[in-house]
């Protein structure tokens, strides 16, 4: 079992920055496949990003192409999300997923990941 923690979220003005962190305490997560997601209220689960394991392969959503990078740090075992030049349209819980293999075409589909964080939640409001 995988237990994943997010953290960084918060309340950003338009056009700021927040930077998520997706961790597994106990778990050494170089080996899997993590996937960024987010839920806004009233609306399903929106893959926005991906990295692979080995050869740290991303993906992202065009909704937030150009303004959010995923990246991983395998020293400090820690997943990031950083995103700039937010929106209020980028509100919602955003949750980090892991598996130990995530078919390249499908990783913006949840059913692709087998562990789930329990979110953060990310406000973006003036």
């Amino acid at each position: 079992q995988v237990q994943l923690v997010e953290s960084g979220g918060g309340l950003v003005q338009p056009g700021g920055s927040l930077r998520l962190s997706c961790v597994a305490p106990g778990t050494d997560l170089d080996a899997y496949f993590i996937g960024w997601f987010r839920q806004a209220p009233g609306k399903g689960r929106e893959g926005i990003s991906f990295i692979s394991s080995f050869d740290r392969t991303t993906n992202y959503a065009d909704s937030v192409k150009g303004r959010f990078t995923v990246s991983r740090d395998n020293a400090k075992k820690t997943v990031y999300l950083q995103m700039n030049s937010l929106k209020p349209g980028d509100t919602a819980v955003y949750y980090c997923a892991a598996d130990l293999m995530v078919h390249g075409d499908r990783w913006s589909f949840p059913d692709e990941y087998l562990f789930w964080g329990q979110g953060t939640q990310v406000t973006v409001s003036a």
